[in-house]
This record gives C-alpha cells, sequence and structure tokens, in this order.
C-alpha cells in the first residue's frame, strides 16, 4: 500500500458536479370554488403524473458532481426527457455542472453556455440552471447531499487531483477554508475547491485574470446565485507571479532565481543617455539570495513551493531550516516527512512522523500516514496499532477507514474488513477510493 500524502498519480483525479434551487410558487388562498363534492369527485378518473423532465430537451455543461455526463443522459430519458449532447434552437434546459466553473481552457465560459445566452437573446424558451436544482427536479435529493459532504484533504486528492500539501497551501493563503476540524483534521467543501483549482490550472497556462474575471461576471449573470471568488482570483495571480525587490533587483521567492528588471535597465540607459559616466544596469549571472531575514513561515512556504514543483530534496532543507526556529511544530514534522517519502527514504518519514505524534498526539493524518508506511514497510501490525489509534480519537475518519480495511483484506481478515468498506461508503461514496470499496464488496461502482 503506498502513503497516500504527495501528488496525485496521473489519472486519480475525477470529474463532477453540482447545482442550486428551483424556485416553487406557493398558493397564498385557498381555491374553495374548486373543490367538487364527494360524489362528483369520485366519478373522476384518477390523475396521472407525468415524468418530471416530459417534453424537456436537456444538454449539461461543465463537470458535473454527482455523476458523468452519460449517467446524468440516462436518468434524463428515465424522467421522459430527451439528452441533447449539444444546445440547439430546439433546447429548453442547460444544466451547468458545479465541479469547478464551467470555463474552457482559454478562460471563456463553455461553448454550450455561450450558444445558450444567443437562443435565449433571441427570446426561445430555454432556462440555464444548476445542477443542484436539476437533481432536485428529478428527485435525486440523496445524490445532491452525497455531493455535498465535506472532505479531507486525502479525499480532496483522491477526488479532484489536488495534492495534500496543496490544498494545505491554499488553506494557509485563506482560498479555501475548513468547513470544521476534529482536532487538526481539517474538512472541506469540494465545490470550493473544485472551484479554486479551476482558476488555479487556468492562471498556471497563461490565461489572463482579465479574460478570466470577465467569464466569471457573465456566470454571475447566468446564475445568480454563484458567489464572484474575485477574491480568490486575486490571490492566485498575486500568488503565482509574487516577485521581491532587493537592492540587487527582482527576485522570484518561489525559486529563488534572479529575474530580468526591465524597468530599472530602462531607468538605467535613459540616465546613462544624459550621463555619459553612469554604467547601465545588466545581470551577467544569478546573484546569492539573501535568505538571514526569513521567517519559519517563509521557509515552509518554500518548503511547499518545492513539493509543488517535485523538488522534495530542496523542500527537505527548506522544511528543516523553518525547524531551525520552531523544532516543536507537529505540522512542519509532517511536511518533512512527506518530502522524505517523495524522495524514496520512507525510514527517514516514519521517524519523522512519530515525532510529529510526540509532540500533537492528535494529529490524525501522522498516525494514517505512519500506518501506511508501515504497512508498505511490511510492517501490517504496526500499520493497524497506527490507525486504529486514528480511530479511536475521530471514529468517523473515513481515510482510516480505507487503509485499514485494505490491510485487514491483505491478512486476509475478510469479514473484518468488509464492515469497515460498509462503513467507508457511508462517509465517501465518491471517487477512486469508494469505487475500489464498492468492488471490495462485490458492488458495480
Amino acid at each position: 500500500m503506498r502513503a497516500y500524502f504527495g501528488p496525485a498519480k496521473a489519472g486519480q483525479g475525477t470529474q463532477s458536479n453540482r447545482a442550486a434551487v428551483c424556485s416553487r410558487q406557493t398558493i397564498s388562498k385557498p381555491l374553495t370554488h374548486l373543490i367538487l363534492p364527494m360524489t362528483e369527485a369520485s366519478t373522476l378518473p384518477p390523475l396521472s403524473s407525468s415524468p418530471p423532465l416530459q417534453g424537456e430537451r436537456v444538454t449539461f455543461t461543465g463537470t458535473l458532481a454527482s455523476m458523468t455526463h452519460k449517467q446524468a443522459h440516462e436518468v434524463t430519458e428515465g424522467q421522459g426527457g430527451q439528452a441533447q449532447q449539444h444546445v440547439g434552437k430546439h433546447s429548453t434546459m442547460v444544466v451547468v455542472g458545479e465541479e469547478g466553473w464551467p470555463l474552457e481552457a482559454d478562460g471563456k465560459t463553455s461553448v454550450k453556455l455561450r450558444h445558450a445566452v444567443e437562443f435565449i437573446n433571441q427570446g426561445l424558451p430555454l432556462r440555464i440552471i444548476k445542477e443542484s436544482d436539476w437533481l432536485r427536479l428529478v428527485g435525486l435529493e440523496q445524490r445532491e447531499r452525497e455531493t455535498q459532504r465535506l472532505h479531507t484533504p486525502a479525499m480532496l486528492q483522491q477526488l479532484l487531483g489536488v495534492p495534500v500539501s496543496l490544498v494545505r497551501r491554499w488553506e494557509r493563503l485563506g482560498l479555501i477554508r475548513a468547513v470544521q476540524h476534529v482536532y487538526r483534521l481539517p474538512y472541506f467543501d469540494v465545490q470550493e475547491v473544485a472551484g479554486v483549482r479551476k482558476l488555479h490550472e487556468l492562471l498556471i497556462a497563461g490565461v489572463s485574470r482579465a479574460q478570466i474575471e470577465a467569464s466569471l461576471i457573465d456566470l454571475k449573470s447566468l446564475l445568480p446565485s454563484s458567489e464572484l471568488p474575485l477574491a480568490q482570483l486575486e490571490v492566485l495571480e498575486r500568488d503565482s507571479k509574487v516577485v521581491v525587490r532587493d537592492e540587487k533587483g527582482l527576485l522570484d521567492p518561489r525559486s529563488g532565481q534572479r529575474l530580468f528588471d526591465f524597468e530599472r535597465q530602462a531607468a538605467a540607459a535613459s540616465e546613462a543617455d544624459e550621463d555619459p559616466d553612469v554604467v547601465p544596469f545588466s545581470i551577467d549571472a544569478p546573484a546569492e539570495v539573501d535568505h538571514s531575514h526569513w521567517t519559519a513561515e517563509d521557509w515552509m512556504d518554500q518548503g511547499c513551493r518545492l513539493l509543488e514543483q517535485n523538488d522534495s530534496h530542496a523542500a527537505i532543507e527548506a522544511f528543516r531550516l523553518a525547524l531551525m526556529d520552531r523544532p516543536c511544530d507537529s505540522e512542519l514534522h509532517f511536511y518533512l516527512a512527506d518530502a522524505l517519502y517523495r524522495s524514496n527514504n520512507p525510514q527517514a518519514a516514519l521517524e519523522r512522523l512519530h515525532v510529529a505524534v510526540e509532540h500533537d498526539y492528535d494529529d490524525l493524518q501522522a498516525w494514517t500516514q505512519m500506518g501506511c508506511i508501515r504497512q508498505e514497510l511490511g510492517d501490517s501490525q504496526g500499520a493497524l496499532d497506527a490507525f486504529e489509534i486514528a480511530l479511536k480519537a475521530h471514529p468517523a475518519y473515513a481515510d482510516a477507514m480505507y487503509h485499514k480495511a485494505a490491510v485487514l483484506a491483505a491478512l486476509g481478515r475478510r469479514e473484518e474488513s468488509l464492515l469497515l468498506w460498509r462503513d467507508y461508503l457511508k462517509h465517501d461514496s465518491r471517487g477512486p477510493w469508494a469505487d475500489a470499496a464498492r468492488e471490495q464488496l462485490g458492488e458495480v461502482p
């Protein structure tokens, strides 16, 4: 069993979506004049209920949080509607998925949404609703509740492909906020994390903030109940492009590399034109970076950035420097264990996790990670002990349930493992881990 922290493997992330609320009108006055006498009413034929999507031509756009597009098409057909791949003049409903924002790779709103707006402007009877509205319309409130379950960083890594270290970094930056904590273990809203992930991917791909912002404003007009993440966008952009200026010029604090300072070079060149004794500023080679003023927080942040860039060896040194100022910080020891594990040193990672729980016995993620590494090193009983400590502190901790069930299955203790797989699915019903649990139970994912 491979330990669960670190970057997600290719193909691990799954795609999914969410939705909003259909408004209904209520009758304010009793319509007594429509009530028939009992004898007359009894002669009427029974009312037949039509499927909720009878006569609807439905198109889905964006990533759905509750199911795949293929499954959504099957539900639509089963509820009397007609599922369409594209938006046309005869379409009556466009359902917007809620796993992230429905933006294309260039930052523009999806093609289906743009076509829908064109048809609405032409006066055609086309509605745009959120996935959650659609789920309620077709009577899948339970599926909606499942998509709204809270997830730990490890569960988010499996579901969305966002590395644990990046989830924790976004939390420190204030981009996402844990809905609740159990001891130090944070639980997040999947929809919020998926939205930040989409913005992050677009910025990293080089899409301008102005383009993303314009698209988000367009979405707000189409889906008024949506919250604009403009503050998140600003922080993400600043974080992805932040540089600092010192007496030697511009510096990228993430890599420690010197950058060409075109503004200073232009000023120096202009000054040289006026004064022949002034030598224009130039950069011949990267200068040494002065880290003497960096705090433990700076080094921890640098270590997390390096982990995101898969430079685990440099991250190890950054976390060690942070620990020189904060030797009792269990979170820093956990990060260092992560970096050591990624550098193929599981024994050192295990020792560092022991230090983490020495400083914070209720560090549930450290105990669970310890169990994963012990199992990987062939110590099944040690793994079970670690998982049991985590579950004793937090009986509903799905991550520990999953890994303990896997160890029990490997040991041939099938009945015990099946009980845990069932318990696990009560807390996490989406993503690769949930699919694996269903396979163990003989269910079709």
